[in-house]
Formats: C-alpha cells, structure tokens, sequence
C-alpha cells in the first residue's frame, strides 16, 4: 500500500507542483489550502507525513504544526520562504521534523519526504525492542515511553534521539554522529537541528532529564544507572 502525504499551502500552483513529484515517486497525495482543512484531514485519514507551509489565511503553520502535535507523532516537514533563524528554531521547538525554505528543489524535497518516512516507521535501530534505564521504559515496537509508569508523548525524531541515545548509552557523541544517526546522511540542515531537539527531549524526560549530558566542546553523552 503506498503512503499518503498531505500537502498543506494555500498556493495551489505550489501543491500541484509537490503532488506531480511525489505522485511520480508512487505516493498517495491529500491537498489542504489552510491549517483548519488540514487538521480535518490528519483526523479523518491515516496520513503518513505532512509537508506544511507556515503562511496560510485562517490558521498559519505554526498554529497547524502546534495542534496536530497534540493528537498526532507524524512527521513534518515545514516549507516556507521565512529563513531567519528564530523562525528555524521555532519550528523546531514547537515540533517539526524537517525545515525546508523556499524557493525548494522538488528533487530535495521528495528525498527528505523518502528519508522522513524511512528513518520513522522503518527503524530497526536494535534487536532489543524494550529496555529500560532507571524508571524510563521504552517500547521500540509501540513507540511507547513510560517514566516511573506514566507515558509521555515524544515526536518521531524526539523517540528516535532518544533510542539512539540509550542504544549508546555512556558514549559520547558528537552533533555530526547524532545527525547523521537520526536524520540520516542525506539530511540537508545543520547541527542547531540536533540541539534544539536534545533541549525539547531534556524538557519531556523531567526528573530524568539528567540522563543527557553535554559535553562541552564535544556533543552529547547519555548516562543513568539501571535501578537494582
């Protein structure tokens, strides 16, 4: 069965243009020419990914990327022509996988939506599908995260980072290795994606938010001690 993609942007000539692309890749397309039709969507169809613009009449991107992140871990991959840093972080933070600005490689943007999709429901990061490190339970299978029994709700990339993180637990990482881990060698951004992510993990862990070391002038290092 082949994934389905909705495309959100209130630019019709910009989603014909993503549609012929991912159609021609053999992927199903949804179209949504504002935040609110987009949300209608996400609930009532099984979407695999959504590529979203940020500047939309009735609800903007941000205000979209915010609420679907409230019902929904699929990944995101935000297109917009706003490319200053503090937009950049900010999708980050509220929650996006990837950030593309325009004007946009067709080419480029169905190889993050390949690379998205494979790295989010194709993952075979370890044999061992559960573990558990002092009160954090993770279900690789369910993706499924439990602190002291009480779950938490991780995106795709945040529950990634994370198993990654306890699949090394006590190396130290740089951000490249992360990066590369993660998002993939084919990721087109940069080392601020890893940070941000690694602040928005350390905020849903709480009391366990420790297990994730910096280590200066080096990267990243997860460390806690199974309890007896």
């Amino acid at each position: 069965m082949m994934d389905t993609i909705l495309i959100v942007d209130d630019e019709e000539r910009i989603r014909k243009l993503i549609v012929a692309y991912l159609k021609k890749n053999n992927y199903n397309t949804m179209e949504a020419e504002n935040g609110m039709e987009a949300i209608k969507i996400l609930k009532e169809n099984n979407i695999k990914l959504m590529i979203l613009d940020v500047m939309m009449p009735v609800m903007d991107g941000w205000t979209v990327l915010n609420e679907v992140r409230k019902f929904s871990n699929i990944p995101v991959i935000m297109l917009t022509a706003k490319a200053e840093e503090e937009d950049t972080l900010l999708a980050f933070e509220l929650g996006t996988d990837i950030y593309l600005t325009k004007p946009f490689s067709p080419k480029v943007l169905v190889a993050n939506v390949k690379a998205s999709l494979r790295r989010t429901y194709n993952s075979q990061i370890t044999d061992d599908r559960e573990c558990a490190f002092a009160g954090i339970y993770i279900d690789k299978n369910s993706h499924r995260v439990t602190i002291d029994e009480k779950e938490i709700n991780l995106s795709p990339k945040e529950f990634q980072l994370l198993v990654y993180f306890v699949d090394n637990n006590r190396l130290v990482l740089t951000r490249e290795q992360i990066l590369d881990a993660v998002w993939g060698k084919d990721y087109y951004g940069d080392l601020r994606t890893v940070d941000t992510h690694i602040k928005r993990l350390r905020e849903k862990l709480g009391t366990r938010a420790y297990a994730i070391y910096t280590v200066r002038g080096y990267g990243y290092k997860f460390e806690v001690k199974n309890e007896e």
